[in-house]
């Protein structure tokens, strides 16, 4: 069984010395998933952060993801020994397909590499992001195993029903990005409300909303402040009415970022 820590710290748009510094803040508050890409070109930046934190590497959960030109080549393994090189470590903890880009067609064989790369001991799961109920079960009926997560947009307004049924099913775990939302989630009336009737701010309830759902959030700050208070939602505790009350705020599948369309090189 997979063990993930609560709640992740995202590094997009950060390069350089900025996603360095974020890194180290965000280890020294207490977070312990890391969360970058390739093709956010930061993975250099963040190994120098994992390299300078002090904790241990086993306490750390390291993902990065396989960006499309990658994906489209087929070089899944020299791309993952790339990412591990700019990382700095011998292994990751999670790779993930960054999206099906399913025109190309090439997921499926994409995945079935990233398990090679994890027998060889490269990587300890593998994953996809991003990727709908269509896309899993071919994964599922063409390669015989599920993936170990599945990384999707998701916050109160984009509750991602139908993805996150076909997870649970399948035994894939649920990550969020942008749980947040672009932030006006942050001011719609029953969170604001919620935030001040148990004395924490509306980014908690949020993320709050997110544990409550059995999802691991993957949110970005770079304010050591902000790190501090996005972590200390953990403690939040949102009763079933509230949690209720956040899930009338879902507009539907209709809000999401198009799958079809995306392309990621």
């Amino acid at each position: 069984m997979m063990v993930i820590p609560p709640l992740g710290l995202g590094t997009w748009p950060l390069t350089g010395a900025d996603a360095t510094r974020a890194v180290l803040a965000g280890v020294e508050a207490g977070y312990r998933l890391i969360d970058t890409a390739a093709i956010y070109e930061n993975e250099d930046a963040v190994g120098v952060a994992i390299g300078e934190c002090g904790v241990p590497r086993d306490d750390l959960f390291v993902t990065t993801k396989l960006r499309g030109s990658d994906h489209v080549s087929g070089d899944i393994r020299g791309a993952l020994e790339r990412s591990l090189e700019r990382l700095g470590l011998e292994r990751l903890d999670l790779f993930l397909i960054h999206w099906p880009l399913p025109r190309l067609d090439r997921y499926v064989a994409a995945f079935a590499a990233m398990l090679a790369c994890r027998d060889a001991g490269l990587v300890r799961y593998v994953g996809v992001s991003n990727f709908l109920e269509k896309h899993l079960r071919r994964v599922v009926d063409e390669t015989g195993e599920a993936p170990a997560v599945n990384q999707i947009q998701m916050d109160p307004t984009l509750a991602r029903l139908p993805v996150r049924r076909v997870n649970d099913e399948l035994g894939v775990f649920t990550q969020s990005w942008s749980p947040l939302g672009r932030g006006e989630v942050l001011g719609a009336p029953v969170v604001v409300d919620t935030a001040r009737r148990l004395d924490c701010t509306p980014a908690q309830v949020v993320l709050a909303w997110h544990r409550a759902q059995g999802v691991v959030p993957v949110v970005r700050s770079a304010n050591p402040a902000r790190q501090a208070e996005n972590l200390a939602a953990l403690d939040v505790r949102l009763t079933a009415d509230d949690v209720a009350a956040l899930n009338r705020l879902d507009r539907g599948e209709t809000a999401a970022r198009d799958v079809e369309t995306e392309e990621n090189f």
